[in-house]
């Protein structure tokens, strides 16, 4: 492999990360939350971490190509810039591309560059594109339509943007920003949901250095809120308050008309006797319905465009439920979510970026294993004991002693969702599993504990069971199903499936050895995590957490038991 090859991305603001390609290839990306346990959704912004993550994989700074940054918000100030630290703790300014692409915005391939000392203290030249022209191509370069060469249709909905709606055509490598799909910002449906006591922040300290006004406090809050609101109907009588709060409230101009638009909804609704998880609930199914209104309208404007596969990307896109309603739809011919849709794919979105720009290719080659590779752990703590344990094993080890079982084995999936490298591996054949993960994880009764499933057995357990990998859908459990499998089943009979075929080796390998001995094709699948942190970084984290009596690790069985 040559180095003129090389091409980083680097998101150096909350979720941060590094991420380089070569040859079309993604060779890793790295998130700063991945590594040692650091904080969810860290940034990485300390110039020797960055130049480390480049040496993690035999690589220095004087190796790249080329080298793209992730763009961000304008400051109160009307400041472009973010910050990459040196060990003194000095902050140095690196001027970057805006947030977002204006309707009808020509050039976004050209981006902003720039000189600045990123990974040390010599200045290194980079190219910034803007946070949402890197969100659409790391959805589109990593989908299905770019490998076949097809023009598709991108939305980008993040936090501090409504839907926009982007056409590319690989051919002619253009890129064409059409504009808002709904008048709504992404932040709007946390915002709302942090009023309620399931959820609530403390609104009179929500600034971050890192994120922008009260980012960091609602970043866990989006996932949370989805699952609550199965607790519940939902009411048409609180959708017509919103539809009106939206006709008086402009909403897409930061976070402060979405806290005036919910105190709107909050007053009109406060005698109608409806339950929290109903108004969530109703908010989730009135942005999803004026989504879908936004997308007619705008076929109905540009005919071209009906029919065009979707790309999904920005923060929500992991909101399984609208995922799986633009689906059901029959609006496009397909939809795509990468595993990454949130800032955790942003590294990769400034990478494919500048591939496309300097060598015309908008496929990129990619595995969703490609993080950071498990750190081997040597003697066992105090009270724990290791032996050799092949999957075989293991599929026994699960049916026979009914426990979960934390897997910290091989490189670290890519962005939130753990599939099988750094999870919690459970039995789903007993009710009381789910809330045996809840309380071990300490998270609330009414979460789902999501199924991992064998690809080829799927649409008998589910429906409509089609191939979803990376758990960003959601299906119905079947009737016949739901007592054999209850520790997956939602309150409103759904879950968050993934498939495993053999491109996922290990789930594979365990989940054939398991359904062979029981004739159950699902079990458990939750991350490993301490609460508040990325991923085991290695399994001594595992053990050190100490909440079930078996870790497996590369081959290596570990057990605290008697």
């Amino acid at each position: 492999m040559s180095t003129s090859d090389l091409i980083c991305g680097l998101k150096l603001t909350h979720d941060g990360g590094v991420a380089v390609v070569a040859d079309g290839e993604l060779l890793f990306s790295t998130e700063a939350e991945k590594l040692a346990n650091r904080d969810r959704h860290a940034p990485m912004n300390v110039a020797t971490d960055l130049a480390a993550r480049l040496a993690d994989h035999d690589l220095a700074p004087a190796d790249l190509a080329a080298v793209a940054v992730d763009g961000w918000a304008r400051g109160a100030e009307g400041e472009t810039w973010v910050e990459v630290f040196d060990d003194a703790g000095t902050a140095n300014p690196v001027e970057v591309a805006l947030y977002h692409d204006e309707p009808g915005a020509t050039g976004m391939l050209d981006g902003v560059t720039g000189t600045s000392p990123l990974f040390g203290t010599a200045n290194t030249g980079f190219r910034s594109f803007t946070h949402a022209t890197g969100h659409v191509f790391a959805s589109y370069c990593t989908s299905p339509f770019a490998r076949a060469g097809k023009r598709a249709l991108v939305i980008v909905w993040d936090g501090g943007m409504p839907p926009c709606l982007y056409v590319f055509d690989p051919g002619t490598r253009h890129l064409e920003c059409l504009g808002p799909v709904g008048p709504i910002s992404g932040a709007l449906f946390p915002i709302f949901s942090s009023h309620f006591d399931a959820f609530r922040v403390n609104h009179s300290d929500r600034m971050s250095k890192n994120a922008g006004p009260g980012l960091e406090a609602l970043l866990p809050i989006a996932g949370k809120a989805m699952a609550y609101a199965a607790l519940d109907e939902v009411s048409e009588d609180a959708i017509v308050a919103m539809r009106h709060a939206t006709d008086a409230v402009r909403l897409v101009d930061g976070a402060i008309p979405a806290y005036l638009w919910t105190r709107k909804v909050l007053t009109a609704t406060d005698g109608l006797g409806l339950s929290d998880p109903t108004l969530i609930g109703s908010l989730q199914q009135y942005l999803f319905r004026a989504l879908l209104e936004g997308i007619k309208d705008m076929f109905a404007r540009r005919p071209d465009l009906a029919g065009l596969p979707l790309c999904m990307s920005g923060g929500c896109a992991l909101n399984i439920k609208w995922n799986s309603g633009l689906r059901a739809s029959g609006l496009f011919e397909d939809v795509w979510v990468p595993p990454f849709p949130n800032d955790s794919g942003s590294a990769i979105g400034s990478a494919t970026a500048e591939m496309v720009r300097l060598t015309g290719n908008s496929a990129l080659e990619w595995s969703v294993f490609a993080g950071p590779d498990v750190v081997e752990t040597g003697h066992p703590p105090a009270g724990w004991t290791a032996r050799a344990c092949d999957i075989d094993e293991l599929a026994k080890l699960l049916e026979v002693r009914g426990e979960p079982v934390v897997v910290v084995s091989g490189r670290a999936e890519l962005g939130p969702r753990a599939l099988g490298h750094r999870s919690i591996i459970a039995p789903a054949v007993s009710e009381g599993m789910k809330d045996r993960l809840n309380e071990i994880k300490n998270r609330e009764s009414y979460r789902p504990v999501a199924p991992i499933c064998l690809e080829h057995r799927a649409p008998e357990v589910f429906d409509p069971g089609t191939p979803d990998p990376y758990m960003l859908f959601d299906h119905m459990v079947r009737p016949e199903w739901r007592d054999k499998v209850p520790a997956i089943v939602h309150l409103d009979g759904t879950a968050r499936l993934q498939t495993v075929g053999p491109d996922n080796d290990l789930m594979f390998r365990l989940l054939t050895a398991y359904e062979r001995s029981t004739g159950v094709p699902v079990l458990c699948n939750t991350s490993a995590n301490f609460k508040g942190s990325g991923f085991f970084p290695d399994a001594e984290s595992a053990m050190r957490w100490g909440c079930t009596a078996h870790v497996w690790s590369n081959g290596t069985l570990y057990s605290n038991e008697p």
